[in-house]
């Protein structure tokens, strides 16, 4: 047997054995989190931010910050020049912290809202659920399943309020799009195809010459647990870590939660039966290295789900207007009628290709009062939000999983009782994060 596989049994056995009925929400008597306060309902929430870059600063502090109740406690990145920034914005008041490890050492943190690249994302979220901190996570939570499966457990074990960053699902149009899915007015569903389409070329990466770092960063902890690589100014300005296979895999990670998010959650799917994935950089010409074109197959109990990427050919389907703007869609093949949707768009379709006007679609979901909001407001009432880690464990199962078959270069059928490829011990050791070290993903074990 090869290393990797005992490896992975290994850990298996160490986490708690067969994992997939805590993999998909079964009950589980859970562990009591480190004590601290419970906030209540007049108090302020203190918010910690690892990450304070692009979405960190421009979206997250500056949404989170507006809130009466609540208080930004302390910042933290690894390049000085942005953390000299949030602490600005917060007039002073917030600690500043170089390592994330040690703000989630601040005792008075109640959560923390992780936006690093990708690839730090279920380390930060695990330690800090360990670390009795309720955590707010960007997308994709996780790139490996077993990265999903900790950080599910982990917020079990611990008892910790989790929320992705799938801003999308608090929207009125998504939760119209779910209402109309189960009402059963499309008949059986045995398809759904989402969409992403785009023209940009990697947005102008070009090829710009490894560098020394600039003042100011501490690379090798930028880096982390992900392969060391020379300073590129490509891998981390602007958020440019996206077109990088080591940090985020390819854009089906990128845009996915918020797409494939729809079909997951409107059809309450599981764990995929098997997944066929293909693709590769064919057009586009810089430095990155995700693909370009990328196509899905998820096999699911009587229907498929697809996802088609094409990064140089901007093209809609049918779903929406045609414009200079990138395309995304999701189409319901049902067997009576068709929904098409996307972010602001949900039209059903009959089976004449004419528009179906109705609008008294029974209400399943009850509204969101926003994203961030909704995250707020259960970590003072100890309730999960809709997009907590437990429920996004089945999306990004899926997403991951698209991504062990591609680098596997064949389909895989998936065990969700063992949590693992079927009869496939390379495809098997792919479910494991690569970590270098002395980076480890955490072990969370079942209570």
């Amino acid at each position: 047997m090869k290393q990797e596989e005992i490896s992975r049994r290994k850990f298996l056995q160490t986490t708690g054995g067969a994992v997939a009925a805590t993999a998909l929400g079964a009950a589980a008597e859970a562990k009591a989190a480190p004590r601290r306060k419970r906030v209540s309902a007049n108090d302020k929430v203190v918010l910690g931010f690892i990450g304070v870059a692009g979405r960190g600063y421009g979206a997250h502090m500056q949404t989170f910050g507006q809130m009466e109740d609540v208080q930004i406690g302390a910042v933290c990145d690894v390049y000085q020049p942005y953390v000299d920034r949030a602490v600005k914005f917060t007039d002073g008041k917030a600690r500043a912290y170089h390592d994330f490890r040690q703000l989630l050492e601040q005792k008075d943190i109640d959560a923390v809202v992780v936006a690093t690249p990708p690839h730090w994302h279920p380390i930060i979220s695990i330690l800090a659920c360990e670390a009795g901190k309720d955590v707010y996570c960007e997308k994709p939570m996780s790139r490996y399943p077993m990265e999903a499966l900790m950080m599910a457990r982990a917020a079990r074990v611990y008892k910790r309020v989790t929320q992705v960053g799938t801003q999308i699902h608090a929207t009125e149009n998504y939760h119209r799009c779910v209402n109309i899915v189960r009402s059963g007015a499309l008949g059986p569903i045995t398809a759904v195809t989402n969409i992403c389409t785009m023209n940009d070329d990697s947005e102008g990466l070009d090829h710009p010459a490894d560098s020394d770092p600039l003042p100011g960063l501490d690379w090798d902890f930028w880096l982390g647990p992900a392969p060391k690589v020379p300073f590129n100014i490509g891998r981390f300005r602007d958020g440019m870590h996206r077109y990088f296979k080591d940090y985020v895999n390819s854009w089906l990670h990128e845009l996915g939660p918020h797409i494939v998010d729809l079909p997951v959650w409107a059809l309450e799917l599981g764990a995929p039966l098997a997944v066929s994935a293909s693709g590769g950089r064919f057009a586009t010409t810089s430095i990155a290295d995700v693909p370009d074109t990328l196509h899905v197959i998820w096999e699911y109990p009587n229907m498929n789900m697809t996802w088609v990427l094409m990064q140089q050919s901007r093209f809609n389907f049918g779903v929406g207007e045609i414009g200079p703007y990138r395309q995304l869609g999701v189409i319901f093949h049902g067997k009576d009628a068709t929904l098409i949707a996307n972010y602001d768009l949900c039209q059903v379709i009959d089976k004449n290709g004419k528009p179906v006007e109705r609008t008294d679609y029974p209400v399943v979901v009850p509204p969101s009062p926003g994203h961030w909001r909704e995250f707020i407001d259960c970590i003072k009432t100890r309730q999960q939000p809709s997009c907590n880690f437990e429920a996004h464990l089945p999306l990004h199962l899926a997403l991951n999983l698209a991504h062990t078959s591609l680098y596997a270069n064949r389909k895989i059928h998936w065990d969700n009782t063992k949590f693992e490829v079927i009869a496939d011990r390379e495809a098997n050791h792919l479910l494991m994060p690569p970590y270098r070290a002395p980076w480890k993903l955490p072990v969370v074990k079942e209570a």
